[in-house]
């Protein structure tokens, strides 16, 4: 007799999303007890900064507020890294970038990792995945293998060329040459099929003929990811929230969404929320990794405005999304988290993420777990890392620990005892080597109250080859009083303790 798992590998031969979800769908479950699913939501750029749950002055997350009345929440989580590919790494393998070494514009994580992971750690569960993103996309597709269902990035999209494999799987170069010269007027020559040339015209006089329709409903664009990407989050909200409920249990789904990455383009129900509400964010001096075309601050109070009313719409599809499950029952088997991938900045004339720069709103990131039958409130507030959500979902679940991962159970789930004074650590490494010592790097490490941030072979720095701060994040949040030159004993001890993992770390490369 044929097993549940050489079913689902024999359906994966199949086209992934199309087939093996509808064929599974009325399996029987696996015999392994009561395990529960997992669902892994991430909002990409979202940062905890900016999140009124957290304190932010303006109201952006009134569904997070309501839903945290049942979850963990945890107030000082850091992400790996200060964009998708190092950031997201991380949260999927359990290792810092100096492990994974994803840490490129574009990066890709080492051999050893396509094996270590979050869905190889859930091997007897059903694994789906889905991304917005494309940079997420390139590290999700490395994990191919260990995947039941990678769902197409096109299908929750509006308008994007990619349809073209799905619909002319058989004429993918002819199609995709008509469809540059005569749709889109970006190269001259013929387009060798005059029936396909008009098929696509008038499919793309019916996508716009949509968008026309839907534009009133989001008053500077509508969200897209690249110039033909557009999306609307609650078709992925709507999908998801009853595709899950279909899916053969156990389960554990990682669901990336762009919103409230730039462009902030949000839906008129939140458009000027904002605009005229009398609060204006402390003004800070430029930093040295500035751009000059940011150096204007109304520039940055006009962008923050944008991305908090953006962070409202990806507030509101989150309540509906946790309603709708709710609503179906699926939360009572159910583990929700709700993460992100790194945050997003607007002082010191940075706008954005891809900066060597690593403030808090940059780094520190929302975590909310959802428990299933939780009806209580819990808020941790000592520093946790993106590293300990996969050993955290091990140990929830009944798996047995992955020996790879570099964290540690979350409290309140941890029976051990915990350092109060544990290293967290965020890297930034864009431009130097994947495969070769640190060289040109930002790293942090948060002990307790103190964070120190050390930069180093930026040119930037000239002469002096690398910067240090020091900050005493409870008793100065916004980071304006460097310590480093009035604590120096303290900042001798961070540095000395960071200086030897970079050391450690870069052993295998020297």
């Amino acid at each position: 007799m044929i097993t549940r798992r050489d079913f689902l590998k024999l359906a994966g031969l199949l086209p992934l999303g199309i087939a093996a979800p509808k064929l599974v769908s009325s399996l029987p479950p696996l015999q392994t007890g009561k395990q529960q699913n997992v669902i892994i939501i991430v909002f990409d750029a979202l940062s905890a900064y900016n999140i009124s749950l957290y304190g932010y002055e303006r109201e952006t997350t009134p569904n997070l507020a309501r839903l945290a009345d049942r979850a963990i929440v945890y107030h000082k989580h850091y992400a790996g890294g200060n964009f998708t590919v190092p950031g997201t790494a991380t949260l999927l393998t359990s290792t810092l970038p100096w492990a994974h070494r994803a840490f490129n514009h574009a990066g890709r994580v080492v051999a050893p990792y396509l094996k270590r992971n979050l869905f190889t750690a859930f091997e007897n569960y059903y694994r789906l995945t889905y991304s917005h993103n494309p940079m997420a996309i390139g590290l999700l597709a490395q994990f191919n293998d260990s995947l039941d269902d990678f769902v197409p990035r096109s299908k929750l999209f509006l308008k994007d060329e990619s349809f073209i494999p799905t619909v002319f799987g058989n004429d993918v170069d002819i199609a995709r040459l008509s469809w540059l010269r005569s749709i889109k007027g970006l190269e001259d020559g013929f387009t060798y099929s005059l029936f396909f040339s008009h098929l696509l015209s008038a499919y793309d006089k019916y996508q716009d003929k949509q968008f026309e329709n839907l534009q009133s409903q989001f008053p500077i664009g509508l969200p897209r990811v690249f110039t033909d990407s557009y999306y609307l989050l609650e078709d992925a909200i709507d999908w998801f929230g009853h595709e899950l409920n279909d899916l053969p249990k156990p389960f554990i789904s990682y669901l990336h969404f762009m919103p409230p990455h730039a462009p902030y383009r949000t839906h008129q129900e939140f458009y000027d929320r904002f605009r005229e509400d009398g609060w204006t964010p402390k003004e800070k001096s430029p930093d040295l990794f500035s751009k000059a075309s940011d150096h204007r601050y109304e520039r940055s109070l006009n962008k923050r405005i944008l991305y908090d009313e953006f962070i409202l719409y990806a507030d509101r599809e989150f309540g509906r999304f946790f309603d709708l499950l709710d609503n179906s029952g699926l939360l009572q088997d159910t583990w929700v988290i709700l993460t992100s991938d790194h945050g997003e900045m607007f002082e010191r004339s940075i706008n954005g993420h891809t900066t060597p720069v690593l403030y808090e709103p940059v780094i520190r990131i929302p975590l909310m777990i959802f428990e299933p039958g939780r009806r209580s409130r819990k808020d941790v507030h000592i520093p946790t890392s993106a590293i300990d959500l996969l050993p955290t979902l091990l140990h929830i679940t009944g798996q047995q620990p992955a020996a790879w991962t570099e964290g540690t159970v979350l409290p309140p789930f941890s029976n051990a005892t915990r350092k109060p004074s544990r290293n967290i650590y965020v890297l930034e490494a864009r431009k130097n080597a994947k495969y070769a010592p640190f060289t040109k790097a930002t790293t942090v490490l948060v002990k307790g109250n103190y964070k120190l941030m050390y930069f180093f072979g930026y040119e930037e720095l000239g002469a002096e080859a690398e910067r240090i701060e020091l900050y005493d994040l409870e008793k100065d949040p916004e980071e304006l009083n460097n310590l480093s030159s009035s604590m120096r004993e303290t900042t001798a001890e961070l540095l000395n303790e960071l200086k030897q993992k970079l050391a450690e770390v870069n052993e295998p490369y020297i």
